[in-house]
């Protein structure tokens, strides 16, 4: 056979099959792109601006709380210095101070005068003295240490202060030790619950 013969004749070759088109993707606007962005940085702007603004106040009221209670404990501290001074002076009855010699009523003057300074300078950096007597029981203010039949005031009333209380601010740097009513017409409810006056105790706050 010769290579014209019929048999060797090659079959015709297939077209190569082309690739499918790809779908016509949509034409992006460069002016919406850009706004849309435009609009995601002003977001996280304002979400950046609103964090250092909550930051910001937060550290004021820190500061602000550092400085108004800074001298919490070293007042705490001095508060036995003054119910030493107090009791001391307590102590000394009218009688005595009338007929003592001019030496003794000067040391007493400058005990009284030390007192007040001292109680002056704790005004000065925030820290006041409360007596509560004849008021009605605060639990948030006064710690209840006896009760005392007394039926001529309202039950629940401060009708004797072992200790007086002390305020740094508006926190209670020390609760006044108090006796209270019973027995009286009823009072108001110191609180909410209308809870009585001895199963409440306070909480110092530092």
């Amino acid at each position: 056979m010769t290579a014209n013969s019929p048999e060797f004749e090659t079959a015709p070759q297939a077209a190569p099959e082309q690739p499918a088109a790809a779908p016509e993707q949509p034409a992006v606007d460069p002016a919406a792109a850009l706004a849309k962005e435009a609009a995601d940085l002003k977001d996280r702007l304002l979400r950046t601006l609103a964090e250092m603004e909550n930051l910001r106040r937060r550290t004021e009221r820190e500061i602000a709380d550092s400085r108004q209670y800074a001298v919490a404990s070293f007042a705490r501290d001095l508060l036995g210095v003054a119910d030493n001074m107090q009791r001391a002076l307590g102590t000394l009855s009218a009688d005595f101070r009338d007929q003592a010699d001019p030496v003794i009523k000067s040391h007493i003057e400058g005990v009284e005068l030390t007192e007040r300074e001292l109680i002056k300078v704790m005004e000065k950096h925030g820290v006041r003295k409360f007596d509560p007597q004849g008021q009605k029981f605060d639990p948030n203010r006064h710690q209840a240490m006896l009760e005392v039949p007394d039926p001529n005031v309202p039950a629940g009333t401060v009708v004797q202060v072992m200790q007086p209380g002390y305020m740094i601010a508006d926190r209670v740097l020390r609760p006044a030790f108090v006796g209270v009513a019973k027995g009286g017409p009823k009072a108001a409810p110191a609180n909410e619950n209308g809870a009585s006056a001895q199963s409440h105790t306070v909480d110092t706050q530092a």
